[in-house]
This record gives structure tokens, C-alpha cells and sequence, in this order.
């Protein structure tokens, strides 16, 4: 690729931070702050804390080894070319898919309410149709493309987010800010610190476009640790002025739209509409960025055997079927399918790859293959593998639909890899270290 058409460092943060800041930041505070109450600020905090685990081994496994597979290439790496690997590559292919889907349905919901449309299944379709189809084109035109465009759009959400603080730091209750010992605990604080824990998972998209980079030994480890900075930045005064302006109970109450609603005392309808336009511009984004990255793993896992043969046909963004089928399955999972029970999956996948990942990173630094402290990533081992269990806890107890779908899907993908992969007699390529 010509150097001039490659992502810069900040392109790559803006697309890893479009992703990060996508509908979450606009419907996860009412959920967070039922869990935790009023520490859900500090639950942000832990939350970051917990990312930087990973981002870690992402930071120093991306500098070692470039290439689109991302994460699968890290593990791959680590435990090799088998069943597993397989498996987690197709189900992290369709954890963007389904992430896709999720910031479509959250874009079209925003959209009809914010133009006052009548909510019709046919509407639905179509603006979920024309915003897939719009930013397929533009990857269409490449990584520069999309990296120019992310820029712009998440400058004008931060805009708009930082304007809500700048505004509502002004008018915040202490008392809504104080922790209640009534009812809140540690335990609270850290279980809310790992659901919110998955608004971060953007930051692995950056290793997902490393080919597409200018200097990406520099480049990815800078760009992750920025991405996670800037985004933590937000939540936490986000979350502080949510708190300081409505409460605890008063998230609770707005639900999905319980940020929106924390602008109307200091703002109005005119807050309301405000964050309505800025949740357009985040899911926009996040769209624009996830699609991106899915591409670009269908793409590469077509190269290395692990899609169909109709996929290798021609070469990135020249005839990008990867694009194409992450496009329109997006599409059918967002406007037939009920993602309730499946939306889960999407953390769910994370954290295991997230698992494999630090513990490949822990075996390849163990053999001096790659830089890190083995103390270090030893502990992050644990802290994320806690984080796993006690995100299957929360399933179990609050939503056993949604942990029979991740285990279902789980086992359906394992079906499918021994099925494929003993028909077809393919595997992973290993990429060439950076030098």
C-alpha cells in the first residue's frame, strides 16, 4: 500500500476510539448505575484499569507482529495452528458482525426519534439499509478513507460530550455523588467496573489494521494506550456529571436514555436533542470503525483458509467480498433477528479471545519471542480471566437465555472449524515478525 494512503497514529486512534465511544457511553449508565449507585465513576475508573490488562499484551504482541488477524494472529502465535484457533477466529469475525448490528439498531432508534418519524418496521429497514450501505462505500475507498472520515466524525461526538460536561460539571448535587454504604459495596462497584469493563474492547481494532499503518511498531502500542486514555477520560467525567445532575435512581429510571435525560436539568429539550445528535454521530462512527475492522478480519482469515474459497477471488478493496458479506449479514442480524440474547455473545467472545491473547502473550514472552514482564502478564492473566468468570456469573444469574446463547454459539463454531477444517485441509499463515 502507498505510504500516503496509510492510517497515522492519530486515524488509528480515532478509529479505535469511534468504536469504544459508540451507543454504549448513551445507554450503559442507567445499567451501571443500578448495579453500583452513585460509584459508577469510580466503577468507570476500575474498568479502565482492568483494559490496560489487556492492552498490554495488544501493545506488545501488535509491535512484534503486524497483521489484520489482530488478536487471532497473537494467538496463533502462542498455542498454534489448530481447532481452537479456528474457532476463536470465526467467532471473533462474528462478534463484529453482530457489534455492527447493535450500532445500526442504536442509530436507527436515535434517528426516527430525533426527526419525529413514524416508527414502522419499514422505516426501520430502510435507514438501517441506506447507513450500511453508505459507509460500505466508503470503505470501499480504503483504510485513508475511512481513517480521515472516523477523525472528523468522533471530533464532533467529543465535542459534544464535552460540551455536556463543561456544562453540567456547573450544576452537579454533591449529595448525588456520595457513595450510599447502604447499598453499595465493593463487590457492587467491581462487578459494575466488569460489565463496563466491555465499553473499552474497541482499542484491539487498532492490531485489526496494523497492515494498514505507517510505522506500526510504534504506531499500534501508542495508539492503544491512547485510545484507552482519551476514552477513560470521557466516561469518567460523562459519569460524573450523569451522576452529579439526575442521581443514582434517576439513570435507573431513563434507561437506554438516561444521558440525554441528564441534560435536561441544566439544558432542556434542547440537552435532550443536543445528546440525540451526538448519539447519531457516536453510533455513526462506531459503524464506520467496526465495519472497517470485521472487513478486515473476514478478509484475512479468507487468506489463510479459514472462509470459503469465493473470498479469495481478488485482493483488498479490490474486490472486497470480506467487506461485502460483513456488510449484508449485518444487515439480516440487525432487522430480523431479536439480538437480546445474542448481543451478549459479543462480550462474552471478547474476554475469551482477551484470555488467549494474554496467556499466548505470557507463553511467547516465557521464550524470550517477545517483549514483556512475565510478572506482569502473569497478573493480568488473573485479573482477566476474574473478570470472565464474573461476567458468565452475571449471565447465569441475571439472564440465563443470554449464557445458554454464549455457549451455544460457542459450541456451534467448534462444530463448524472440526467440520471445515477436516474438509478443506487448510490453516493459518504465520506473518513475518517486524524487524
Amino acid at each position: 500500500m502507498n505510504a500516503s494512503r496509510k492510517l497515522g497514529l492519530w486515524e488509528a486512534v480515532s478509529l479505535a476510539v469511534g468504536t469504544m465511544i459508540g451507543a454504549s457511553i448513551f445507554s450503559i449508565l442507567g445499567v451501571g448505575a443500578q448495579i453500583c449507585g452513585n460509584s459508577l465513576p469510580l466503577a468507570f475508573g476500575i474498568g479502565a484499569l482492568v483494559s490496560l490488562s489487556v492492552a498490554y499484551s495488544y501493545a506488545k504482541l501488535g509491535s512484534a507482529y503486524v497483521s489484520n488477524a489482530g488478536p487471532i494472529e497473537f494467538i496463533l502465535r502462542g498455542i498454534g495452528n489448530n481447532v481452537l484457533t479456528g474457532t476463536l477466529s470465526l467467532l471473533m469475525w462474528l462478534s463484529y458482525v453482530v457489534s455492527i448490528s447493535l450500532f445500526v439498531k442504536a442509530f436507527t432508534g436515535y434517528f426516527i426519534v430525533l426527526f419525529g418519524i413514524n416508527p414502522s418496521a419499514l422505516v426501520h429497514y430502510i435507514v438501517a439499509a441506506t447507513i450500511i450501505v453508505l459507509f460500505t462505500l466508503l470503505n470501499f475507498f480504503g483504510s485513508k478513507a475511512v481513517g480521515k472520515t472516523e477523525f472528523w466524525i468522533v471530533l464532533v461526538k467529543l465535542s459534544v460530550l464535552l460540551f455536556f460536561v463543561a456544562l453540567g460539571l456547573w450544576s452537579i448535587n454533591p449529595e448525588f455523588l456520595k457513595p450510599n454504604l447502604e447499598k453499595e459495596t465493593g463487590i457492587d462497584i467491581f462487578y459494575a467496573a466488569s460489565v463496563l469493563f466491555l465499553t473499552y474492547m474497541g482499542f484491539g481494532l487498532i492490531t485489526n489494521a496494523s497492515e494498514n499503518m505507517e510505522n506500526p511498531k510504534e504506531t499500534v502500542p501508542k495508539a492503544i494506550y491512547l485510545s484507552i486514555l482519551i476514552v477513560a477520560t470521557v466516561y469518567i467525567l460523562v459519569s460524573i456529571t450523569a451522576v452529579g445532575n439526575l442521581g443514582a435512581e434517576g439513570l435507573v429510571k431513563a434507561k437506554e436514555y438516561a444521558l440525554a435525560q441528564a441534560a435536561k436539568p441544566f439544558l432542556g429539550d434542547f440537552g435532550f436533542n443536543l445528546i440525540a445528535i451526538g448519539a447519531l454521530f457516536s453510533t455513526s462512527s462506531a459503524i464506520n470503525a467496526t465495519l472497517y475492522g470485521g472487513a478486515n478480519v473476514a478478509y484475512v482469515l479468507a487468506k489463510k483458509g479459514e472462509l470459503p474459497k469465493v473470498f479469495e477471488r481478488k485482493v483488498w478493496f479490490n474486490e472486497p467480498e470480506g467487506l461485502y458479506i460483513t456488510a449484508v449479514l449485518s444487515f439480516l442480524f440487525g432487522t430480523y433477528l431479536d439480538l437480546s440474547g445474542i448481543s451478549s455473545l459479543v462480550s462474552f467472545v471478547f474476554l475469551v479471545i482477551y484470555v488467549f491473547v494474554i496467556a499466548s502473550h505470557l507463553k511467547l514472552a516465557g521464550r524470550g519471542e517477545v517483549e514483556g514482564n512475565v510478572g506482569l502478564i502473569a497478573l493480568n492473566f488473573i485479573i482477566v480471566f476474574s473478570v470472565l468468570i464474573v461476567l458468565l456469573e452475571y449471565q447465569w444469574n441475571e439472564a440465563q437465555r443470554s449464557f445458554g446463547t454464549s455457549i451455544s454459539i460457542l459450541i456451534l463454531a467448534l462444530a463448524f472449524e472440526l467440520i471445515y477444517r477436516n474438509l478443506s485441509h487448510r490453516g493459518f499463515v504465520k506473518r513475518s515478525a517486524v524487524d
